[in-house]
C-alpha cells in the first residue's frame, strides 16, 4: 500500500509530434452503476488512490442531509461553491462571505491556508489594486466553510474542525463509506493540500459513489434529497465549481443538468452521469479516473474526460463541438504553430 503500483496503468492519452508519439500519460479508470456493478474500465479499476477534492461532495452530503442548508438558508449556488474547487474570483469570495455571513463566522476561521487565485484575471486584478490574497480565496474555502457550519449546526467546536477525530470528520467518512460501499477500515486516510482530511478507495467504490450521487435509488429519503440538491446546485451553478474556461465548469454547462463533473489534485478526476444521460432509459453511472502522473501539465484529464463521454454516448454532435477545446487538439510551440496534437488513446472495456 505503501507505494505505487504502475502496473495498474495503462497509456491514455498520448502527445504526437510529428508522426511518432512523444510521451504518453497512463491511467486507469472505472464506470459503476449504483449497485457497485462494473459497467466498463480501463486498466486496473481496483486502484486505490486518494479522490483528493473530487471527494468535495460527500464531504458537503451530511452537512444538507442534515437540513443545514435549510436551517442557515443557504441557497442552490451556495450549496454548490461547498461542493467546488473554485478560482477564487470577486464572485466566488462573494458567495462564500455571505455564507459566512450567515453562519456567523469569518474567513479568519477558515483553516485551508492562503494561496493565488487559480483565475489568472481575478490574479491580476488584485495585484493592480494592492489586495493580498487572504483563505476566501484558497479553492477549498468553500469546502471549509461548509465544515464549519455543519460543525455550527451541531454545537460543536470549530477551532478543529479539520482534525479527524472532530465529530463531523467522523460523520463526513462514515457517509463517504456508506456512499462507496466500503467499510471505514478500508479507507486510507491522508492529509490533502488544504489541511483536511482525505480519503484514497478503489476508483470502482469511488465511481458506485458517484452514481448514487446521481441517482439515489434504494438510499434513506433523506439521503436521497441531500443528493439531489447537491447534483441539482452544482449543475446549476457550474460556474460556482470552478471557474471561467475551466473543464469542470464547461463540462456541466454543456451537459445541460445531466453530467455531474469534480476533479481533484494529482490526476484524479470524477464525472457522474445521471440517468438518461446516454439515451432514454440508461441508468445513472459514476465514472473515477487516475492520471498516474498527476497531470501537472493539465492537458490529460479533460482529454481523457471528454473521450470516455464519448464512447459512453453521453456527448451528441454540437456538444462534442462546444468541447472542442477539450478534447483532441492541436500541439504548438511557442509560436502558436501546429506540430502535432494530443489525444485520447484508449478503448473502454465492457
Amino acid at each position: 500500500m505503501s507505494e505505487m503500483s504502475y502496473i495498474n496503468y495503462q497509456p491514455m492519452v498520448e502527445a504526437i509530434r510529428g508522426t511518432i508519439v512523444e510521451s504518453a500519460h497512463m491511467g486507469a479508470l472505472a464506470v459503476s452503476d449504483t449497485n457497485g456493478n462494473l459497467f466498463a474500465s480501463y486498466g486496473d479499476p481496483h486502484t486505490v488512490t486518494f479522490l483528493r477534492s473530487s471527494a468535495k461532495p460527500f464531504q458537503a452530503l451530511p452537512f444538507i442531509e442534515m437540513d443545514g442548508a435549510e436551517t442557515f438558508g443557504l441557497t442552490d449556488r451556495e450549496v454548490a461553491v461547498l461542493c467546488a474547487s473554485h478560482a477564487g474570483t470577486d464572485e466566488h469570495a462573494a458567495v462564500i462571505r455571505g455564507i459566512q455571513q450567515k453562519i456567523g463566522v469569518t474567513e479568519k476561521d477558515l483553516l485551508c491556508g492562503i494561496h493565488p487565485p487559480g483565475d489568472e484575471a481575478t490574479a491580476k486584478a488584485m495585484i493592480l489594486r494592492g489586495e493580498e490574497p487572504t483563505a476566501v480565496r484558497h479553492n477549498c474555502s468553500g469546502k471549509h466553510t461548509g465544515m464549519l457550519a455543519h460543525a455550527l449546526l451541531r454545537h460543536l467546536s470549530i477551532e478543529d474542525y479539520i482534525n479527524p477525530q472532530h465529530p463531523i470528520q467522523k460523520t463526513i467518512l462514515q457517509g463517504f463509506s456508506e456512499m462507496c460501499s466500503i467499510p471505514v477500515e478500508q479507507i486510507v486516510l491522508g492529509t490533502d493540500g488544504c489541511s483536511a482530511p482525505v480519503f484514497a478507495v478503489p476508483l470502482h467504490n469511488a465511481a458506485q459513489g458517484y452514481a448514487r450521487l446521481c441517482d439515489p435509488v434504494g438510499l434513506t429519503a433523506q439521503r436521497g434529497t441531500a443528493c439531489r440538491r447537491i447534483t441539482h446546485a452544482m449543475t446549476s451553478n457550474p460556474d460556482m465549481i470552478a471557474g471561467p474556461g475551466q473543464f469542470d465548469t464547461v463540462i456541466m454547462q454543456v451537459g445541460a443538468g445531466m453530467i455531474v463533473s469534480k476533479g481533484g489534485a494529482e490526476g484524479y478526476q470524477a464525472l457522474g452521469l445521471l440517468p438518461g444521460a446516454c439515451g432514454s432509459g440508461s441508468p445513472a453511472l459514476g465514472i473515477t479516473f487516475k492520471i498516474a502522473d498527476g497531470d501537472n501539465s493539465g492537458r490529460a484529464r479533460a482529454v481523457a474526460s471528454v473521450e470516455i463521454l464519448r464512447q459512453l454516448g453521453a456527448l451528441a454532435e454540437e456538444q462534442m463541438m462546444a468541447l472542442e477545446a477539450f478534447g483532441t487538439r492541436p500541439l504548438r510551440n511557442w509560436r502558436k504553430l501546429p506540430v502535432g496534437e494530443i489525444r485520447p488513446c484508449f478503448t473502454l472495456q465492457r
